[in-house]
């Protein structure tokens, strides 16, 4: 299906909070999609060119080289091959990167060792950690100022969730390998879940937004009504989605983007998904100017860091059911979940 994805012109982020035309915007296509796409966003095309080298740098490398960053269920951070979404195996391979709570100290440093999550495990690649470190940052301000654009939407003041986010949040950056063959042999390919029909299954992000970059071979979708729309790429632009967080803020106002990855024949892919997350003490729940005059809560309280937890050990592999928002609303027929 075509796109009809919005495209939103952020005038360089250079204000200290956006435009009403910027948040008007971004809390239309929050509410009709839980997808759009951002221009003019604020970070330089260079910056860009070094991530997209620093990531195929790494994937390049031998299964072995990058198997020595395996990443286990204790420690989410490093290399996987085999993630599983909706209990599935998707067609890929990544490299998940957290955001370093407090710089100043150093990424190796006790303090930044977070605990659900686990920590950075980093390839011997010349200016990969370098290169990755200035993302986040990147990444890091343009979601700040995003998620001040979905308060004004909801006529909060714009630093109103700011507080989950400080003094350190558990957000990172997935570095997404989509190959044409399975990424394993046969022989281990036989001894785990089997992939499925898709290069990443149907699901929505958890945490508060999500900023991707994609590359231009396409694939993303969303979906919509009854159809599934391309996410068509377009250069040096940023693609955002609402996260599941986001629809329990606003009380099913803003939505979920459901999305998926169709498979590739013709061509490798690579994206570079940033998750916003908020701390880990993070309590969440309908912000009490997102509910209706004699309206209610459509959800429970939800800890962040406990449902981040049955996230992770649900992608890493198969645990039963997947942790949903829907687990915790209070009303039937939550419109992102199917």
């Amino acid at each position: 299906m075509p796109s009809d994805v919005p495209i939103i012109d952020l005038d360089g982020a250079n204000a200290a909070v956006p435009s009403s035309d910027v948040t008007q915007a971004v809390a239309d296509a929050a509410e009709r999609f839980g997808f759009f796409q951002v221009v003019n966003h604020g970070i330089a095309a260079e910056q860009i060119d070094e991530v997209w080298s620093a990531a195929a740098r790494f994937f390049a490398q031998p299964m072995d080289e990058k198997r020595s960053l395996l990443r286990t269920k204790e420690n989410t951070r490093g290399y996987y091959d085999r993630e599983l979404t909706k209990n599935a195996r998707d067609r890929k391979e990544v490299l998940d990167i957290s955001q370093v709570p407090f710089p100043e100290l150093g990424d190796d440093n006790p303090a930044n060792q977070q605990s659900v999550d686990g920590i950075n495990q980093w390839p011997a690649l010349p200016g990969f950690r370098q290169t990755m470190l200035g993302w986040l940052d990147a990444c890091e301000e343009l979601s700040l100022w995003l998620l001040a654009a979905f308060c004004l939407g909801l006529d909060e003041p714009a630093d109103h969730l700011s507080g989950a986010f400080a003094p350190g949040h558990s957000s990172f950056v997935r570095l997404n390998y989509y190959p044409l063959d399975d990424p394993l042999a046969a022989d281990e390919a036989r001894d785990v879940t089997p992939l499925g029909d898709m290069a990443l299954h149907h699901h929505t992000d958890s945490g508060a937004l999500t900023v991707l970059l994609q590359d231009d071979v396409g694939g993303l979708q969303v979906s919509h009504g009854d159809d599934w729309l391309e996410v068509e790429p377009i250069p040096g632009a940023l693609v955002v989605n609402t996260g599941d967080m986001m629809q329990v803020w606003s009380n099913d106002r803003y939505r979920a983007g459901l999305h998926r990855v169709a498979p590739i024949t013709h061509r490798a892919r690579y994206s570079l998904p940033y998750f916003f997350n908020p701390s880990y003490e993070t309590n969440y729940a309908p912000l009490p100017g997102s509910i209706d005059a004699g309206g209610s809560a459509a959800y429970d309280t939800i800890n962040w860091g406990k449902f981040r937890q049955a996230r992770a050990d649900g992608d890493f592999a198969d645990y039963g059911a997947e942790v949903q928002i829907s687990d915790f609303r209070l009303e039937p027929g939550n419109p992102a979940e199917k």
